[in-house]
């Protein structure tokens, strides 16, 4: 039984993401599995592991099962290395066990999203 609400809990989580991303219009299903970490500017810490559920040229949209603020400092790496980038929270929306956030690279990440 405990597996069937896992697996339950994880088909809702695009479906939350999709709400905030109706407010980045130009917001793109990716579905990209990344670290997480939490960054001071120096040092990084890891946060955990989550899935970038929209990506626009700036931003990415994903859920975390902890809390993160607005204006926190992040890490985004994906596991071939081609995307690592910081980023600062910009938006987020609480759920009973879910936030769901959006940021915005802090520098230009040039064609890490390919729009046709």
């Amino acid at each position: 039984m405990p597996n069937q609400a896992i697996a339950a809990a994880r088909t809702l989580q695009p479906e939350l993401v999709s709400r905030l991303a109706r407010f980045f219009p130009q917001a793109t299903p990716v579905r990209i599995p990344i670290k997480l970490s939490r960054s001071n500017g120096k040092d990084k810490t890891f946060f955990q592991e989550t899935v970038i559920e929209f990506g626009t040229p700036r931003e990415v949209l994903f859920v975390v099962d902890r809390p993160l603020e607005f204006a926190d400092r992040v890490v985004l790496e994906n596991s071939d290395g081609s995307l690592n980038a910081e980023a600062s929270v910009v938006a987020v929306q609480y759920h009973p066990a879910h936030t769901v956030v959006a940021a915005r690279f802090l520098n230009d990440v040039p064609n890490w999203i390919v729009k046709p």
